[in-house]
């Protein structure tokens, strides 16, 4: 049993983590800036949860001591280069300094497939920037790199299954882009292997499911799993990215900015060199399929509201 600490508990992945690291026999704590945010876990056997900004490093300090370990799932996927830059790099530089303070070496960081200094978007860019970060610190690290996650309750899979309950097309930038979609499930075992394995210090997992798709494919079968597929149209590289500029206008956070256009430049997936990255089969795990998971957490929902109806129906799911 070890006493981890969690940041970024409260996501989606969190939520995941949590339950099996409960399941594991694990103690944990998971801040959060707003007590409500944390309903999703605050139930669990074991489980404190602490009022506490993360990004203060003055409570990030106070947070990590006492503790065995740290789990790292902070992170944004919209944002400027400001924004990226806080979250990304300056939080694992918080971090390595307060578990520095408190004698505490063993972190897990989760950072992104395609996570590479010269990747084309600041998503990307500023994940290998924290990895770097907390790679030249002295601590014993274990590094994941998920493709997109997949699950109840993504913002992926079921965002896109949802517009087509509203939209008679779907408008996509980076239709022919490939990805090796993850179940949640699978990064959350994942992690809970590393909590219990010191041989995966110093090691960089690609976590990703076993099968590779385009997205314009993932689309067409989020829209068949709720029983309402709509026709792709792939947008020109251009009109991709005056679409996602139009987005990042309009108020709340966008669908899609301009830097996820930049992320679709490149490939989602495995890697095909051994530069040292271990996948989930090197671990022990067998990666879901995508398809075989679909039907637990997607259903056949068409004509269930009226065209207005599921419109405000996703407009209310957006503003939460």
């Amino acid at each position: 049993m070890s006493n981890i600490l969690v940041l970024g508990g409260t996501g989606f992945v969190g939520r995941h983590v949590c339950e099996s690291l409960q399941r594991a026999g694990h103690r944990m704590t998971v801040p959060t800036r707003v007590l409500k945010n944390a309903a999703p876990v605050q139930h669990l056997p074991g489980l404190t949860v602490q009022v506490a900004d993360v990004h203060q490093p003055d409570q990030l300090n106070r947070l990590v001591a006492g503790h065995d370990l740290v789990i790292n799932l902070v992170a944004i996927l919209h944002g400027n280069e400001r924004a990226f830059r806080k979250v990304h790099v300056d939080l694992p530089e918080s971090l390595a300094a307060a578990c520095a303070a408190a004698g505490v070496r063993r972190v897990i960081h989760v950072s992104a497939l395609g996570a590479a200094a010269d990747a084309p978007s600041l998503y990307l860019r500023s994940k290998a920037a924290g990895e770097a970060v907390l790679e030249a610190a002295d601590l014993d690290l274990t590094v994941l790199r998920p493709s997109v996650i997949f699950g109840a309750g993504d913002h992926f899979i079921n965002l896109f299954a949802r517009m087509q309950q509203v939209l008679p097309l779907v408008p996509l930038a980076g239709a022919r882009v490939r990805f090796q979609p993850v179940w949640v499930q699978d990064v959350a075992q994942a992690i809970v292997h590393a909590v219990a394995h010191p041989d995966t210090i110093d090691q960089t997992l690609e976590a990703t499911g076993p099968d590779v798709y385009t997205l314009a494919q993932l689309v067409r079968l989020a829209g068949q799993a709720v029983g309402c597929p709509r026709p792709v149209l792939a947008l020109p590289t251009a009109l991709a990215y005056f679409q996602a500029l139009l987005m990042e206008l309009l108020p709340g956070t966008p669908l899609m900015s301009t830097d996820n256009i930049s992320s679709l430049e490149v490939d989602n997936v495995a890697s095909e060199t051994d530069d040292g990255q271990v996948t989930l089969a090197d671990w022990g795990l067998t990666p879901a399929h995508l398809e075989d998971v679909l039907p637990t957490f997607l259903h056949q929902t068409a004509g269930t509201l009226a065209p207005r109806e599921r419109l405000v129906d996703l407009r209310a799911q957006r503003r939460r």
